[in-house]
């Protein structure tokens, strides 16, 4: 019997696959559980109809990603905090102020998960954070620690 995977299965296959198992396996556990369907000419549509479907979600959220991209390499952010003697800052700028910068300055909101800072910032100056958008799109995002 042929079946289509509505989920991952451990020793079948991902999600969407066409695979061919044994009558009573299909019968006792992958249709009871619902991890997967009949591989009828209808449903053999419908998966493909499915799979058209999100690609084309899919090219819409690279889409979205690279204009936000764009929009966040041409502008800078700034951030003001308390520092000390030589521009030492009092603690660190984290990504959570750096998020809410952004919101207050470039008027749109970037998740503080996504930026990427390897090492905290400490002390004042301009500093480029790498925003992973997407899976493919990485933007540049320009900070200004300036003492308040």
């Amino acid at each position: 019997m042929e079946i289509i995977l509505l989920q991952d299965v451990k020793t079948l296959g991902k999600k969407g696959e066409r695979v061919k198992v044994n009558d009573g396996y299909a019968r006792n556990f992958i249709l009871p559980k619902k991890l997967g369907i009949e591989a009828t000419a209808k449903n053999l549509n419908d998966l493909k109809l499915q799979k058209a479907n999100e690609d084309r979600i899919a090219a819409q959220k690279l889409e979205e990603a690279k204009q936000l991209a764009e929009k966040i390499q041409e502008k800078a952010v700034t951030v003001k905090v308390k520092a000390g003697e030589g521009g030492r800052i009092f603690g660190s700028v984290s990504t959570k102020e750096i998020a809410a910068a952004c919101v207050a300055q470039l008027g749109f909101e970037i998740d503080k998960k996504k930026m990427v800072l390897a090492d905290p910032i400490r002390a004042c100056g301009t500093v480029i954070i790498p925003v992973k958008l997407h899976k493919d799109v990485t933007a540049q995002l320009t900070v200004k620690v300036q003492e308040a």
